[in-house]
């Protein structure tokens, strides 16, 4: 173990004991490997455990900006931890996820425990969004399964982990674009690829933001990300689809739906699918 992996950060956040499930999301949302639940008085605490890849900066920076859309829910602690077998403990909160009717998730220690009725898709549970194991993953690979097409052209908008051009992909896409805003997230990518024997040279993954200087059009397009960037980005959307093209959006909480919606139907895109899970929200579109 290097002296980098001697700690590791954490973050403490504190809500009322109705909001155990938005606590919850904030780790996976965050980038957060593990976390640890306290309740008394009817407040609940939730310690969230960052790598040391970037500093506490850079963790309480992007948890704050999640924390916009969960009011209520407020930073009360941070600071490091020394090292107590976090490298074998927090693997035991990844066990195998099957996902809508196709996949199963798994974190490559895993391999070899797969269904054979289901998609392997192996990703290492890193600083990146998309594990697989939050619902708003979970709906899009769900709502992915359910409308891509072989051969259909893919673009991954705010990739994260790479999971879902990846699943993509097991469903036989054709060319596939993915961006990312966060240049340090790519080489979590490729190495995702790599545990799923998927070549670089098969996906045309750059730094992005949105679909700014984007200028190809697709099949099917899919999104995994926060309300306010999916918002800024769908007036571009029906430029990026081809003719009978599909957009798919996920992070959306249920509280947010009709504002997407109306958002949805001015850039003239129609649902023709939508998936809750819990309080989480996705839906499928194409142009009207």
């Amino acid at each position: 173990m290097t002296g980098a992996d001697s700690f590791w950060w954490y973050i403490t956040l504190e809500g009322g004991s109705e909001q155990e499930e938005a606590l919850s999301s904030l780790a996976d949302l965050s980038g957060g490997i593990g976390s640890e639940e306290h309740e008394g008085s009817g407040k609940i605490r939730l310690r969230i455990y960052y790598r040391t890849s970037h500093d506490l900066g850079y963790w309480l920076e992007l948890l704050n900006h999640v924390l916009e859309s969960f009011p209520g829910i407020s930073v009360v602690d941070m600071g490091k931890i020394e090292n107590r077998q976090w490298h074998t403990e927090w693997k035991e909160a990844f066990p195998p996820l099957p996902v809508g009717e196709k996949f199963v998730v798994l974190a490559p220690w895993h391999r070899g425990s797969e269904p054979n009725d289901r998609i392997p898709l192996y990703i290492y549970p890193g600083s990146a969004f998309g594990t697989g194991y939050h619902e708003s993953t979970q709906i899009a690979l769900t709502l992915l399964e359910r409308h891509m097409k072989p051969h259909w052209n893919i673009a991954d908008i705010g990739t994260g982990s790479g999971i879902l051009f990846i699943g993509a992909i097991r469903l036989g896409a054709g060319k596939v674009y993915a961006r990312d805003l966060d240049p340090a997230v790519l080489n979590e990518v490729l190495n995702n690829m790599e545990l799923n024997g998927i070549y670089k040279e098969e996906v045309d993954l750059k730094e992005g933001n949105l679909l700014q200087g984007f200028d190809h059009t697709v099949n099917l397009l899919i999104a995994n990300i926060i309300i306010e960037p999916l918002m800024s980005m769908i007036p571009d959307v029906p430029h990026a689809l081809c003719d009978g093209g599909i957009a798919i959006f996920s992070g959306l909480l249920t509280k947010e739906k009709d504002t997407f919606i109306e958002t949805l139907n001015k850039a003239g895109l129609k649902i023709i699918d939508e998936l809750e899970r819990n309080d989480w929200w996705g839906v499928a579109v194409t142009k009207k």
